[in-house]
């Protein structure tokens, strides 16, 4: 499926070398202010071709709203997102269009479809994933709303990795790094692997500030569930972490448990997050990204007879995957926690009360 969230549901739409990208926001309420400069801003932060770090495929990313906003507020109405595809290069894959590229989702969507877009992977490309940030950029404005903060940055390229969690200067790094004294080393791991036409893993930290108690259903649509499953949806994520993650497996109880204290709880080893809803503390998810399938140097797979083949992929693309992946994962948590916001509204009958009650009906007997 194609679509993310139960009151706030997101369907993206479009292809890597199609005309264009983009999706349609429904369950938005009305009268958000929708402020087009921060998408934007939003969206240059993952846009390509920023600087030798990422894919020189350049595209402006300007997103144009097509419906369900007027003058500048949303009506109520589906919101319509478009992202023109500019600068797509399909000549580039002529050669390999009867192949399939190793860890490429060309097998299995051969498989499963009996037919692909082979141009740029289609469907399955990352471009797709700009149409997540310009969602999620919506969802931050109806966040921001009611204080929710974002932080998000890059602690490990390769082997190299970092404790520390500087997320002002990853505001200013180039690759969103969260440690200012191995930006360097981190560039260096990117460089090296781009220049043995390689590619490299990367790890991602991304936290939700001032996030309300109470954010997330029972069972079926927890918090911490609907933040892995939207996190394992993006392109090349393959393990996703709340709190303290993989760690948890060699504490005991009594370090693990998050003392309550009357100033709130002495650690954070759940993430903020307890029994599938939100616990007033900050949220923090950690997720993996594997190195770049799409590598330059030669490789050995099957052709579309099962036939074994070598081949050598063209094209340009990004050595570290991570580096814009940041930005979509932060984009997906604000999409997640924005549809739990809105679900949450019917979780006390008080709340319900206090809506119904607010409203003003000129046919109940008051005068106009």
């Amino acid at each position: 499926m194609n679509t993310l969230g139960l009151a706030l549901r997101i369907s993206t739409f479009g292809e890597s070398h199609g005309a264009g990208i983009g999706c349609v926001i429904d369950g938005l309420p009305a009268g958000l202010k929708i402020d087009e400069e921060f998408i934007y801003s939003e969206m240059q932060r993952r846009t390509p071709g920023r600087n030798i770090f990422s894919t020189q495929r350049k595209e402006s990313d300007r997103v144009e709203i097509l419906s369900g906003v007027f003058e500048s507020h949303s009506t109520g109405a589906p919101i319509a997102l478009w992202i023109a595809n500019q600068n797509q290069k399909s000549s580039d894959y002529k050669e390999i269009q009867n192949i399939f590229r190793p860890s490429h989702a060309d097998w299995t969507y051969q498989h499963k479809y009996n037919i692909r877009d082979y141009r740029g992977g289609g469907r399955a490309s990352a471009r797709e994933s700009a149409a997540r940030v310009a969602a999620g950029a919506i969802a931050k404005l109806l966040l921001q709303e009611i204080g929710i903060e974002f932080q998000s940055g890059i602690f490990s390229i390769g082997e190299t990795c970092t404790e520390e969690r500087d997320f002002t200067f990853a505001k200013t790094s180039e690759i969103y790094a969260l440690d200012s004294k191995i930006e360097e080393s981190f560039k260096k791991e990117i460089l090296q692997a781009k220049n043995n036409h390689d590619s490299i893993g990367a790890g991602a930290e991304i936290r939700a500030l001032k996030v309300p108690l109470g954010l997330g259903e029972p069972l079926y649509h927890k918090l911490d569930a609907q933040l892995a499953a939207a996190l394992m949806g993006l392109n090349g994520v393959k393990a996703v972490e709340i709190g303290t993650g993989t760690n948890v497996a060699k504490m005991r109880g009594s370090v693990h448990n998050d003392s309550i204290l009357p100033h709130g709880f002495s650690s954070n080893h759940s993430g903020g997050i307890l029994g599938g809803i939100s616990n007033g503390d900050t949220l923090v998810v950690r997720i993996y990204f594997k190195p770049t399938p799409s590598i330059f140097l030669p490789q050995q797979t099957l052709n579309s007879k099962l036939e074994p083949v070598e081949f050598s992929l063209k094209g340009r693309h990004d050595p570290c995957i991570g580096i814009r992946g940041v930005v979509v994962a932060e984009s997906l948590v604000a999409l997640v926690l924005a549809d739990m916001a809105i679900l949450n509204l019917h979780s006390q009958l008080s709340a319900f009360k206090q809506f119904y009650n607010s409203i003003h009906n000129p046919f109940s007997g008051g005068k106009i």
